[in-house]
């Protein structure tokens, strides 16, 4: 066994038994998928690129997904001016992992996305519901259907117009973590961490305290989506598929 797989074992053997368990509900009680990532907004060009394997018109309100079914109802939400777009999946596609999601430059721009940083949350729309979208809303009871989301710390509440203008002249800079993974066991955590420093030169791995038994291993801070990216390879290389980036 080479040195690659002896890691690779010991990774997953440390994350199957060290991990917060988030499975432990009945199939009956579904969770509906939540995530918060970086959007790949479309272009013809990474269709002709085999970025992209499937191609969408960007003069329509058009997602792709990775895994969620076509017609799924979803939300999609910037976290920087709350704006909302509620639609369904066009179509399955493949794409870089680094990304949670493809749309159109029509989504894009009704999101009013930072294009260097299309930062988005995505969240799964009970079928049985209809949600009427608001502005400066936090969708509160969505946030939290995924137990593994960690609580955004972006402050969002009391959104009053002469707040929201200050807080934007104030807080313009953004800084994004990439979480690795939730531990029950601070010692498993810094396990991780130290092999994964070792593993992949990164020295910005660092364990946080959620609570006395959620320990978070996490990478950042990074400026920008540039800056994390290839951290996110590196690690994604590894085996890590399901990394979330988080923006505070």
């Amino acid at each position: 066994m080479n040195i690659n797989k002896l890691f690779l074992s010991t990774l997953f053997f440390i994350i199957l038994y060290s991990c917060a368990d988030y499975n432990t509900y009945k199939q009956t009680d579904r969770k509906y998928y939540s995530s918060k990532g970086f959007a790949l907004i479309y272009d013809d060009d990474l269709f002709k690129q085999n970025i992209i394997n499937k191609k969408i018109n960007n003069e329509e309100e058009k997602i792709m997904h990775s895994f969620l079914k076509a017609n799924t109802p979803i939300r999609v939400i910037n976290p920087e001016n709350s704006k909302t777009i509620e639609t369904k999946v066009y179509k399955k596609a493949q794409y870089p992992k680094i990304f949670n999601v493809v749309i159109s430059k029509k989504v894009a721009t009704i999101l009013e996305l930072d294009i260097d940083n299309p930062y988005v949350e995505i969240i799964e729309i009970k079928k049985n519901k209809s949600f009427i979208a608001k502005e400066a809303n936090i969708f509160e009871e969505e946030r939290n259907v995924a137990e593994k989301a960690p609580v955004d710390e972006i402050k969002m509440d009391d959104l009053s117009v002469n707040k929201i203008k200050n807080e934007k002249k104030i807080s313009k800079k953004n800084n994004f973590i990439l979480v690795i993974n939730d531990f029950y066991f601070e010692d498993s955590a810094n396990k991780l961490k130290n092999e994964l420093i070792y593993k992949t030169k990164i020295n910005n791995i660092s364990v946080k305290k959620i609570n006395n038994k959620k320990y978070r291993l996490q990478s950042g801070p990074f400026k920008d989506f540039k800056a994390l990216k290839t951290t996110y390879i590196s690690l994604n290389n590894l085996g890590f598929e399901n990394l979330n980036i988080y923006k505070y």
